[in-house]
């Protein structure tokens, strides 16, 4: 399927759910405003405001369309998900020590480290607020066991992201916890609050989580050969932040011995040399990780559209279909 570079489907998805979007917008304006530290604003505004595609509470929105949805605590339950997104990203900054993000400075490096955990602390909390205010225990459930998978998988990618001993399931579990818990729990509550039968909130979830698989494994291939003023982020950064991604791990199971003692000193020991990335580069396209990681994603991208089959005919399908070709096709 051919992705057109004119109209991508997540900007025709945003077309669809414009008022929904706007709503969310103004809501988030909203509550991430303080009468009492207006630093709050300041930093949650850099983040929210810096151009991100706003996929995640789309896709609550979407799921909630897709079952004839009417009300409005769809808006609330998608400014609940960018919330949670929000806060997780400013977190990651801190923990990764990072300076960049969407091609901009990051809040801990404008700011400093103590305000973006504590601005992340503040956005989770009202996350949490507009959960109840929907009056569901399950949205509650929901939405609270991702934010504790997130935080798990964070911690996990912390131990395990030096440690070469980590395989192919080490890291499905991270990035099933860091990133595609937040979009299964996006769809999943879309669904939920809709009433939607639930052999369909059960797709709405496989969708959920094989997309952001899909997601994530594509960007960590684009850290190795991505355009940096596309990603707005720089080549290699994973491989300086000595995080084992796929394809790295891949690479590592095919290696010499002196190519896993070369990982060894520059992944789990951290002493890198100015041509490492180079080096690295060579390993991973000798042993063709790069495309094995491409087919990965792809397979993924493949079982988000798989798992939508059982749900109603609706341009909103169409649409979660095209987007799941949409986040490979940035690696094709």
């Amino acid at each position: 399927m051919t992705v057109s570079a004119i109209s991508k489907p997540h900007e025709r998805l945003a077309e669809i759910l414009f008022d929904k979007m706007d709503a969310v917008n103004s809501l988030i304006r909203t509550r991430m405003a303080s009468d009492h530290a207006p630093r709050i604003p300041e930093v949650t505004a850099h983040l929210v405001e810096a151009g991100g595609k706003r996929l995640r509470p789309m896709l609550t929105l979407a799921a909630a369309r897709l079952f004839g949805y009417t009300g409005d605590h769809d808006v609330r339950l998608a400014a609940t998900v960018e919330f949670i997104h929000t806060a997780t990203l400013l977190h990651d900054d801190v923990v990764d020590e990072s300076s960049q993000r969407r091609g901009r400075p990051t809040a801990n490096l404008l700011w400093d480290n103590k305000s973006s955990v504590l601005v992340g602390d503040y956005l989770f909390s009202r996350s949490f607020q507009l959960m109840v205010e929907t009056g569901s225990l399950r949205v509650l459930d929901i939405l609270a066991n991702a934010s504790a998978t997130i935080a798990e998988g964070e911690v996990l990618q912390m131990t395990a992201a030096t440690d070469l001993a980590t395989d192919e399931s080490v890291y499905l579990q991270v990035v099933r916890g860091k990133t595609a818990a937040l979009f299964s729990a996006a769809t999943e509550v879309g669904g939920v609050i809709a009433n939607a039968p639930e052999p369909h909130v059960q797709a709405l979830f496989d969708y959920g989580d094989a997309l952001g698989i899909a997601f994530q494994i594509a960007d960590d291939l684009l850290d190795y050969q991505g355009d940096s003023k596309a990603t707005g982020k720089n080549v290699g950064d994973d491989f300086r932040e000595r995080k084992l991604t796929l394809p790295v791990i891949k690479a590592v199971a095919r290696s010499t011995p002196e190519e896993r003692a070369f990982w060894e000193r520059t992944i789990a020991k951290g002493r890198q040399e100015d041509a490492d990335l180079d080096h690295a580069l060579c390993l991973l396209n000798k042993h063709a990780t790069l495309d094995a990681t491409r087919a990965d994603a792809v397979a993924w991208a493949t079982k988000a559209k798989t798992a939508l089959a059982p749900l109603p005919d609706h341009e909103i399908k169409a649409l979660l279909q095209d987007i799941a070709d949409y986040v490979v096709s940035r690696i094709n």
